[in-house]
């Protein structure tokens, strides 16, 4: 609730940019999926620009329009990807796997291979 809370709060002047710095980052993966569609939802609503810091890869790609990708210290841009598949997204779609495994390779992660996915 206090993410969400933070969030209204931010959202209480209609800003045209929200900035948001790992909102999601102490969440559980319930939750934390409640709060992204609810923030796809507020920016589809509100038309609001948001720039989104995030280390999850996933929630990057569910999330974004445009993911820039920086360099360690100092950190300078080195890519930006643009996500072009339309919404809603999947987190088991082709599409969606497959710019998590090239976004996995561009880290060097030996895990790029998907991960399987899990419904309850």
């Amino acid at each position: 609730m206090a993410q969400r809370v933070a969030i209204a709060r931010a959202l209480i002047n209609d800003p045209e940019v929200l900035l948001l710095d790992e909102p999601m980052g102490a969440l559980d993966n319930f939750t934390r999926a409640t709060l992204q569609d609810l923030l796809i939802d507020l920016q589809r609503a509100n038309h609001t620009t948001m720039v989104l810091v995030t280390h999850d890869v996933d929630e990057a790609i569910y999330l974004s329009n445009r993911i820039v990708i920086m360099t360690a210290r100092p950190g300078r841009v080195s890519e930006v990807v643009n996500v072009d598949f339309p919404r809603p997204r999947h987190r088991g779609g082709s599409e969606f796997l497959e710019l998590r495994a090239s976004l996995l390779e561009k880290f060097n992660l030996a895990s790029a291979e998907p991960q399987p996915e899990y419904y309850i």
